[in-house]
């Protein structure tokens, strides 16, 4: 009996043997999948943390600098921030300060706060940097290099020159931080200044001779063709030819949410200046979306004379696309706001600026806002900025010999670059 109390089933050993051993063995191999995954992760740089930091530096975003002095600020200035904008990741813009173009080009006709507004508009543009320099400077490079992170300083194919007719962006190619940009071809300040021009009525024998003068000199002497009636349309003047690929680029590509408070203004929109921009800034404010509707060339030169407008409907229409607050466009929108237009875009309200061209609409027979009023939908907001059309035009009149100088001495520096540029080549 003792003798089988004492004894061991061998079976039963074998059987716990064989489990500690599988044990070990798991053990051992668990152990040494931790070990060889913990290798071959320091070996890759997944867990060290300067390893992380490195990657993120090459995740840094490319910041491109691009200036000017965008005055009178069109839809070509636009095209060319939204094509420096395309080389990176981030646009900082510098706007030049009147005191620099004073000394370089001549007096602007928008002062800084104007063009403030007006660039920073930009659906394109980041930041802004004010009273930026005419010419790139050493000290004002490094500035940008080392406090506003800047990879590259961008400007169009255009030359742009100092007095001494040497190449303002001479210092950013020597340091290999300089990309090039297509200018936008059919519009500039100096031709626009010339259909302002244009718009200038019953002036004195010797004061329209000096107008002609200076007309054909802003406008690089492209003829202006009489009508019928003997009257002159600055639109005629203008040299762009509107594609579906422009309008595409500067296109939102969004529509409304199913449920978004569309608000809608329409206007001219002449000359987009900065009071433009501020209206539109409040009207946004009132909705979800802003839809802005763009007379017709037609509509306006019978409502403000023959010799509006002085850019054309679609040269109108890319200015106001290219601006942060607006949705949409209606190109070449009806004068009058009509129910089924209402019901068409799902319009919740109609808006209208104290500060217009056209103020009088309400005292007229044919209001273009009684629908809208009818249906309780109309709304007038207060205008931030008293500026119009006819304020940038009074401008260019008033001073239009200082500006005539201002063209020469452009005109001047640019040729002292091409002959001093020629003399290089040897030509």
């Amino acid at each position: 009996m003792g003798a089988t109390a004492g004894s061991m089933d061998p079976d039963a050993g074998s059987s716990e043997n064989a489990q500690r051993w599988a044990r070990f063995i798991a053990t051992c191999l668990i152990g040494g999948t931790v070990i060889g995954v913990s290798l071959l992760g320091l070996h890759l740089g997944i867990p060290h943390q300067p390893s992380l930091k490195i990657w993120r530096r090459k995740k840094k975003p490319v910041r491109v600098y691009m200036d000017g002095c965008f005055d009178m600020m069109h839809y070509g200035h636009c095209n060319a921030l939204r094509q420096a904008r395309a080389l990176g990741d981030q646009l900082v813009v510098g706007v030049v300060s009147d005191a620099e173009i004073i000394a370089n080009k001549g007096p602007p006709v928008t002062p800084l706060n104007e063009r403030m507004i007006m660039v920073s508009a930009v659906k394109w543009v980041d930041e802004v940097i004010p009273d930026a320099p005419y010419a790139i400077t050493e000290d004002f490079m490094r500035k940008l290099f080392d406090e506003y992170k800047i990879d590259y300083i961008i400007h169009g194919d255009d030359p742009c020159v100092l007095p001494d007719g040497t190449d303002a962006y001479a210092l950013a190619k020597k340091a290999g931080r300089y990309k090039q940009i297509k200018r936008t071809e059919g519009v500039s300040s100096t031709d626009i200044v010339g259909r302002m021009l244009l718009c200038v009525r019953e002036r004195s024998i010797s004061d329209t001779q000096n107008h002609s003068s200076l007309q054909r000199q802003f406008s690089h002497g492209h003829s202006q063709k009489l009508d019928d009636s003997g009257s002159r349309n600055g639109t005629r003047v203008s040299h762009f030819l509107p594609t579906s690929r422009r309008i595409v680029q500067f296109s939102n590509g969004k529509g409304p949410g199913p449920d978004a408070r569309i608000v809608y203004i329409d206007g001219a929109f002449d000359l987009f200046h900065a009071g433009h921009v501020e209206i539109l800034k409040h009207a946004r404010a009132m909705g979800d979306f802003l839809l802005v509707g763009i007379h017709t060339d037609l509509n306006v030169s019978a409502n403000r004379g023959a010799h509006r407008p002085i850019m054309n409907l679609h040269e109108r229409s890319l200015s106001v696309l290219a601006c942060r607050y607006v949705d949409e466009v209606i190109i070449g929108a009806p004068w009058e706001v009509s129910k089924d237009m209402i019901t068409t875009f799902n319009i919740s309200l109609v808006v209208h600026g104290t500060v217009a061209e056209i103020n009088d609409f309400q005292k007229k027979e044919g209001n273009p806002y009684a629908v809208p009023i009818s249906m309780g939908i109309f709304k007038i907001l207060d205008s931030p900025l008293d500026i119009t059309t006819t304020t940038i035009i009074r401008r260019i009149v008033s001073n239009h010999e200082a500006y005539q100088k201002r063209n020469e001495k452009k005109a001047n520096s640019e040729r002292r670059y091409y002959d001093d540029k020629a003399y290089i080549l040897g030509d």
